[in-house]
């Protein structure tokens, strides 16, 4: 997995999970790939630092926020949605595809799942009427 600082024509700022650069690249010309503030779907990467980790013997230290900007509404609301993902849905890993039309044709358990779909598996199941979305970060499976 790689996260992504993007930004919009609109200049708003936010950060994506994305499973390679490739992957990327592929939804965000498939137009997959929106601004959480305005929708736009004019995306750009933005300037990042490199995180760099320690070796063994160095000491931990928290994770610093790309920017040093105080939390705005939308970083507690990504910050909340996160925490009910992590708490509330189902971890599927690759068979998220295949779980979510069971659980839309009724033959798998009405629950929220989150997990991993090829950019064709996800169009299939939007083109079929099954809501699917991107997470804006990657949850803490249970597995992890």
């Amino acid at each position: 997995m790689i996260r992504y600082a993007l930004k919009c024509d609109q200049n708003h700022s936010f950060e994506s999970w994305f499973q390679s650069a490739a992957a990327y690249e592929k939804v965000r010309t498939a137009g997959m790939v929106s601004c959480p503030d305005c929708g736009s779907v004019a995306i750009e990467k933005a300037l990042m630092a490199p995180q760099i980790r320690p070796g063994d013997k160095a000491a931990s230290t928290p994770e610093r926020p790309l920017s040093s900007e105080p939390a705005t509404d939308r970083d507690k609301a990504l910050a909340e949605l996160k925490r009910q993902v992590e708490e509330g849905s189902d971890y599927v890993g690759l068979k998220f595809a295949s779980e979510a039309r069971a659980i839309h044709d009724g033959t798998a358990p009405d629950r929220p799942i989150w997990g991993e779909a090829r950019l064709d598996q996800a169009k299939e199941l939007i083109d079929d009427g099954i809501l699917v979305a991107p997470l804006p970060f990657h949850p803490k499976s249970k597995t992890n």
